[in-house]
Parts: C-alpha cells; structure tokens; sequence
C-alpha cells in the first residue's frame, strides 16, 4: 500500500514538473514571437499592395540608435513576464535588468493623481472646490479669466483648468534647482503658470496644472511631496524601489538608467532632475508601474472598493474631453499614460475589458516608435483591441503636380520651413524640424511623413497653394 502510494506521489510530481516545464516553454515561445514580431507602425499601401516590415527587437534598436529597453506585462493580477533588452549605462558597461529605474516623465501623473484622490476620499481636498481654499503657500492668480469659473482639482486632473505651461524641460547637474513656488512664479526654466482661458471651457494639456496640485499636497499634509508618495502610494502598492525624489538620491544611481538623446550622446549628467514631481518626476520600473495598473485596473472591472474607492476609479476613467481622465488618458478599449523626460520615453496602457496591462519604458528619445512597435506585436499576440496601425495610401503625382507645393513656409517669426521636390514625393526641412523629412502624396492637398505617417497639409486658394498646417502649427507661403 506504501509503495502504491508512493508511486502514485511520484506520478503526481512528474506530471507537475511536466507541466511547469510546459508551461514555460509556452511562455519562451510568446515572448520570442513579440520580440521576432516588430511591425512598422506606419502602413503604406501603393497601389495593390501595402509595405509591411518586421524587425527582430535588437535589431530594431540598432537601427533607432536606442540603448536600452525594459518591458513588464501583466496577465490576470500577476507579472507574466518581464524583461531588459540592452544596456542601462553604456559608459559603465551596465545592462538593462527588469531592477533597472528609469525616467516615467509624464506617467508621473496618475501616480501623483491617486493621493490627491485619497485625500478627496479622506474629505481632505474637493474636486469642484476654488483650489486657492486649501494652497496655503501660493495661490493661483485670479483674472479676467477667472470672474465666473475658477480653477478646481477635478480640473487640475482632467487637464481643463486653463493654465499654462504644457511640460517641463528638467533642470542639468549645474543647474540652480527652483522651488515649486518659484516654478510656479516663472523663476525657475519655464513660464508662469497662470490662467489663460476660462477654467472649464476646455481640456487643454497642463504639467503646469500638475504642480499646482502638488503644491496643493504639501500644503495640506506639510511634508514632503516625494515622502508623501512613498508614504501613502508608492509603497502599499508594492512599488518599493520607486521615488520621486528629486534629484535622485545616490543610493538609487546603482540601479538607475542614464538617458540618451536621440543622435545616441548620453544626456549631460546621465539625467535632468525635476522638482515638478507630480508632473514628470517618478522614478521606476515597468514591472513596478503595473503594480498601480492592477489596483485601478481590478477596481474598475470588479467595481468592488480597493487602493481607491470604486466611484473614485469610476470618475478617474472617465472621458472629460480629447480622451483625458482624471489622470490617465482614456480611449474606447484603453486607458494610461505616456511619459518623456529628457532622454527617456514610457508607456503604461491597461486594457478595460481584459486583465491585461503593459508598460515599456526606454532610455532614448527615440524611444516612441520601438514603443509602438512592441505594442503592436504584444497586442497581436495576446489578442488585444484598440493598438492599432497608422495606415496611409499613396498616391503617385507628377513633378509638375508637385512643383506646386515648393516654397518656404512661415510658420513664426524665427521658424521658416522649406519644401523642395524630392525623390517620388517632397522634402521639408529646416524651421520646424532638425532633420529633413520626406514626404509622399495621398491626395491633393494631403502628404504624409514616409517614416511617421503624420500628415502634411496644403491650403489652396484659387488654385493656388497659400499655407502648410502640420502638427497644430499652420505656415504661410511666403516665398
């Protein structure tokens, strides 16, 4: 009977081992196939046919000139799996491990959000309520735009407080660090932050409203911004080795990537230090970002109360206006946050209807197109909606055609772009862009970039081609 039972105990561990090495090697061949599966964002059909790459991750980065990458992905409340591709510090010789700290820039914010809705919860802060009742130390300058509507948290968080000051740049080893008020004041390397269209009127993208709201804060619970976070956020959610402290304190340089520029140069100093913490200033991990995801991410597929209370998640995930939350941006299948410091780019995106979630973060500026690129292979494998191509049709015109377009283009007083003819399409350089860029025709009026996609539009009048609008900036001919 012993032996019988030992046999069958046996049996049952073989088969368990069995199964885990299964398991694994299942596991082995989906992250080979993502990493083996990069697509080109950009999708360009012509005629027939439509132009499809796939690169092989390392390869890719070469090719970008990116140093280092690291990737976390979250399947049902637990890390599948993560992983570092390159290197963290290329002067140390040291390489990117799923331990190794970057940058999150803007990611930043939906971290920093979550306290200051603990503390609505708490009855400590109101989202409709006029800010100026609970800053203590400064206070939002009233004006001609402020009469009728005033500047709110709910505001501050959804983006539609009309306030100033888009992103912050950092500050370099040498530089004078501000204080938040000082930043606030226009002191430190960016403008006053101030009320500029009536708060309300529309959602218009703010890391100056940010740091009000983490003057706010420290106001209110008159400590430090980063303590607080580690405090009250950071820490009970797992994220143990993450800060906002800024500057980085140096028992975190060990494990810290440096941050590159896009033609490869190591930023001066490894990184910039931003003292605008809630806006561009968390230092983490992907693996560590999706311990945040998981908590709003169950909370609003369950409904049931957790980190934060379920009509909290609810109003956080909520569309205010041009996909923006209370936090987090928020699209059809989708919410998250993007984020770039000065030689760093990240992503965090959490799917609403599958337990999935996934953060990339890269040590280069060039990091937004490989981002993308894995998020399109991940998204395929896994079966994933709303990560999608950018598609575009070209359209072949002749050099007569095209001769209408060349000329230079003001777009501001010290910004003239040029546009020539160029190979099958045009090239516009200089003003607005470092490097020249060619661009290839859809329509008449429409070209697009033949890297990115973006759209390059013309303006006709009478026939005759009289302004370029690309990006939010539109240029007149004037040549």
């Amino acid at each position: 009977m012993r032996l019988l039972c030992f046999a069958i105990a046996l049996c049952f561990i073989t088969s368990c081992k069995g199964q885990k090495k299964s398991r694994s090697k299942s596991l082995e061949d989906r992250i080979s196939r993502i990493e083996n599966g990069l697509q080109s964002n950009l999708r360009v059909q012509y005629g027939d046919s439509i132009s499809i790459q796939y690169y092989n991750i390392e390869d890719r980065m070469k090719a970008l000139n990116i140093p280092g990458i690291s990737i976390a992905v979250m399947n049902n409340g637990v890390i599948e799996w993560s992983k570092g591709y390159g290197m963290a510090n290329t002067s140390e010789y040291r390489k990117v491990t799923i331990n190794t700290l970057f940058q999150a820039g803007s990611i930043s914010k939906p971290i920093a959000a979550t306290r200051a809705l603990q503390l609505v919860e708490e009855g400590q802060l109101n989202l409709d309520s006029n800010v100026n009742h609970f800053l203590r130390s400064w206070k939002v300058p009233e004006n001609e735009f402020t009469t009728k509507e005033k500047v709110t948290l709910r505001r501050l968080l959804n983006h539609s407080a009309g306030l100033t000051v888009h992103g912050f740049p950092g500050y370099s080893t040498n530089d004078t660090i501000p204080s938040v008020v000082d930043i606030l004041n226009g002191k430190g390397n960016t403008d006053p932050v101030r009320v500029f269209r009536e708060p309300g009127e529309k959602v218009g993208y703010s890391g100056g409203g940010y740091t009000i709201m983490q003057l706010m804060i420290t106001d209110i619970e008159k400590k430090n911004f980063a303590e607080i976070l580690q405090e009250e956020v950071l820490n009970p959610l797992g994220m143990l080795s993450s800060t906002y402290e800024n500057p980085l304190p140096k028992t975190y340089h060990n494990i810290a990537a440096a941050g590159y520029k896009a033609d490869g140069s190591q930023v001066p100093g490894k990184w910039h230090t931003y003292p605008e913490m809630a806006a561009a200033g968390l230092w983490t991990t992907p693996s560590q970002l999706l311990q945040w995801a998981k908590t709003i991410q169950e909370t609003f597929q369950i409904q049931k109360d957790g980190f934060l209370k379920t009509h909290t998640v609810n109003e956080m995930i909520q569309d205010y206006g041009n996909n923006q939350g209370m936090g987090p941006y928020v699209v059809e299948h989708l919410f998250g946050h993007g984020g770039s410091d000065e030689g760093f780019v990240s992503d965090l995106r959490i799917w609403k209807e599958h337990p999935i979630s996934v953060a990339i973060m890269v040590n280069s500026d060039n990091g937004n197109d490989i981002i993308q690129e894995v998020f399109l292979s991940i998204a395929k494998e896994y079966n994933l909606p709303g990560i999608y191509h950018r598609s575009r049709i070209y359209k072949k015109q002749s050099r007569e055609l095209r001769a209408r377009y060349e000329g230079v283009y003001q777009f501001s007083e010290d910004a003239k772009s040029k546009v020539i003819i160029k190979d099958n399409g045009l090239e516009f350089t200089e003003g607005l862009v470092k490097n020249p860029i060619l661009l290839l025709p859809e329509t008449d009026t429409l070209f697009f970039s033949a890297k990115s996609g973006l759209y390059f539009e013309f303006v006709f009048e009478n026939g005759v081609v009289t302004n370029l609008k690309v990006a939010g900036y539109e240029g007149k001919k004037v040549e």
